[in-house]
């Protein structure tokens, strides 16, 4: 049966904040200003093909270099999010920040192939360990206020594409002036700015003794690995970010094999990102507004399943510029209704001890989409072009919205079993 419980108590990393949430907190600000900062400075990975190349490794290996990258970023998520569980959401950030300042250098430097498979492993592990974190900590300052909650995730959403839109255009243009490596030893000094302005501003984490009740040894865990609602959220999840993740993977491939070249793809890019700009304030609102109603906000999270699924549906059916751009721009407002629904869901069913657990496994959904997205094109393209690439991504997303309905049902049963733990006459304990 799930555990998903309505969240009682308070996390124990994070501190007392009696007062009413009328504004962000120095918290947020901090982790929304440094979440832009990195985004915006994120050079390493969108470049490190490039920089691999440069060191004349083979087109092999830079494929591993990569994938272990990804692989360290998969259980990059879980364990920074088990870690501010364990040690607090300030702590996790800087030390895992300091990590990556230390780390990227590495790969900006060495040619050593042996040497950049350890750099890329580590950079990757560190490489985004703040978004579960952050997570973590919206929930932990707006246990009672879902609007205040997904209005922050919503404009956390607009922060990392405005700074990935940054990232392409300044890495473009400095990239032969200044050169590869000058870039990614940029990536770390923002990593260590970050970790400066957290150490700085944030409070400090509380000690878990006095933060919250200590759980039974092992809870979160067992938690996480009988909740059936998280799974079904990870699944839906993951269909749905797989077809978000074929902008950057699918789309380039369709776009290629139509005989578009690299700067068609930056328009397709850029309408993208214009999307964004235009429509993140107008739905933020409106996303803040559903997330205050008592229900969570599964309808949305399959419509947007439907959008993502159906915009990398109509790239399989355009041949030019103008077609690959209007998809990307049609993707946006899934993009953006999916990860706040996704955030909504996943503050209703954390339990107060493992809200950073929760959130680093589903970060880790993020990781799984990027590796799956690629492949899943590529088989398709290879085998029946464009449109079977186009009809396999729509197949996700129709399959990421299907999933969404039993993820209602239980997280339904849940809430009324939390309401009434044990109906007169059926002899079951209440469950904790």
């Amino acid at each position: 049966m799930s555990t998903t419980a309505a969240p009682t108590g308070r996390p124990r990393s994070a501190p007392e904040r009696a007062r009413p949430a009328t504004r962000w907190t120095k918290q947020i600000w901090v982790l929304m200003g440094g979440t832009f900062l990195i985004h915006a400075a994120g050079f390493a990975y969108p470049f490190m093909s490039y920089r691999l190349t440069e060191a004349h490794i083979s087109t092999h290996t830079i494929g591993l270099i990569l994938a272990v990258f990804g692989t360290g970023g998969l259980i990059g998520s879980i364990a920074s999010g088990w870690l501010a569980d364990r040690f607090g959401r300030r702590n996790t950030l800087i030390a895992t920040l300091l990590l990556a300042a230390a780390a990227l250098p590495v790969l900006a430097q060495t040619d050593a192939a042996s040497v950049l498979f350890i750099a890329a492993f580590t950079s990757g592990l560190v490489y985004d360990a703040s978004r579960p974190i952050f997570t973590a900590e919206i929930t932990d300052t707006y246990p009672d206020d879902p609007e205040r909650a997904a209005s922050v995730n919503a404009w956390r959403h607009f922060t990392v594409n405005v700074g990935a839109a940054a990232t392409g255009s300044i890495g473009g243009l400095l990239a032969g002036a200044a050169g590869i490596p000058a870039l990614i030893w940029a990536n770390a000094a923002a990593c260590a700015l970050f970790a400066l302005l957290a150490w700085h501003v944030m409070e400090p984490d509380r000690p878990m003794a006095t933060a919250a009740p200590q759980a039974a040894p092992g809870t979160p865990y067992r938690a996480a690995a009988t909740d059936t609602a998280l799974w079904l959220l990870l699944a839906a999840s993951l269909a749905a970010l797989t077809c978000a993740s074929g902008l950057f993977s699918a789309l380039p491939m369709l776009m290629e094999r139509d005989g578009l070249s690299a700067a068609d793809y930056g328009w397709a890019q850029a309408a993208n990102a214009a999307a964004v700009l235009i429509l993140s304030p107008l739905l933020n609102g409106r996303l803040a507004r559903r997330a205050a109603r008592p229900t969570p906000m599964t309808g949305l999270f399959a419509l947007s399943c439907l959008i993502l699924g159906g915009s990398m549906g109509g790239a399989g059916l355009a041949s030019s510029t103008l077609g690959y751009s209007a998809t990307a721009a049609l993707a946006v407002p899934g993009e953006i209704a999916v990860v706040v629904a996704a955030s909504d869901i996943l503050a209703r069913i954390s339990p107060p001890t493992a809200r950073g657990l929760y959130a680093g496994l589903w970060g880790a959904t993020l990781a799984g989409a990027s590796i799956i997205a690629p492949v899943l094109a590529a088989w398709a393209i290879s085998h029946g072009g464009g449109t079977l690439a186009g009809a396999a991504m729509l197949s996700v997303g129709v399959l990421g919205a299907a999933v969404c309905w039993p993820l209602t049902v239980t997280i339904r049963r849940s809430q009324q079993h939390t309401a009434h733990p044990s109906r007169p006459g059926d002899g079951l304990p209440s469950k904790q």
